[in-house]
């Protein structure tokens, strides 16, 4: 079916599509080495299937760390429940030098923007096809969907939300990560004196 160009046709969830007029931020990633805690975070969306339909899930992660710093779901692909992760993440965690999404339309509105220009962070955003830049929010996906949501069938968004905030808990201070030396993304991120603990 791949070689001869076949494929089912149905509806797919595009969470990376731009917006016309929106600003789009140029790359800072380029060379830079990731070598401490709130140096580079980055933001991304995917969409985790329930028994009927479906929801969005956005994720702030600490490159350094892996450690996920804060996510909210939506069944709407607006900026509201991307701009609540973020000021969650701000508030418990002080502030990134660099800032990476994709150039999907909730990351490219203003009301997204502005908070991150309002606390002096700055704006990164992938190139078109760069998938490799976001790799360990993609790897934090493929966890959250195989050890956790794939394995049930949610009835409603509480219950997905309900799941979620078991798994982050587990994911952060209990899972080992073969990438950080076995450590969980808590111990590696409050190791660094210059950060505080979450409240």
């Amino acid at each position: 079916m791949r070689r001869m160009g076949i494929e089912a046709i149905y509806r797919k969830r595009r969470t990376s599509v731009p917006a016309k007029g929106h600003t789009i931020y140029p790359y800072l990633l380029s060379g830079v080495v990731v070598e401490r805690p709130n140096q580079v975070w980055a933001a991304d969306i995917t969409y985790l299937p329930m028994a009927r339909g479906f929801v969005y899930l956005v994720a702030i992660l600490d490159l350094y760390s892996r450690k996920t710093l804060a996510w909210r779901t939506s069944t709407t692909m607006t900026s509201d429940f991307c701009i609540e992760a973020v000021q969650e993440a701000l508030t418990r965690f002080g502030r990134p030098e660099i800032f990476n999404t994709d150039q999907g339309s909730p990351f490219t509105a203003e009301a997204f923007t502005d908070v991150l220009k309002a606390h002096g962070v700055a704006i990164s955003m992938d190139g078109k096809g760069r998938w490799v830049d976001n790799v360990f929010i993609e790897r934090l996906w493929r966890s959250v969907k195989y050890e956790e949501v794939y394995l049930h069938a949610y009835e409603s968004p509480k219950e997905v939300n309900a799941a979620l905030t078991r798994y982050f808990a587990f994911y952060n201070t209990r899972r080992p990560h073969q990438a950080l030396d076995q450590r969980t993304p808590d111990a590696l991120y409050f190791a660094d004196s210059t950060v505080k603990w979450a409240a």
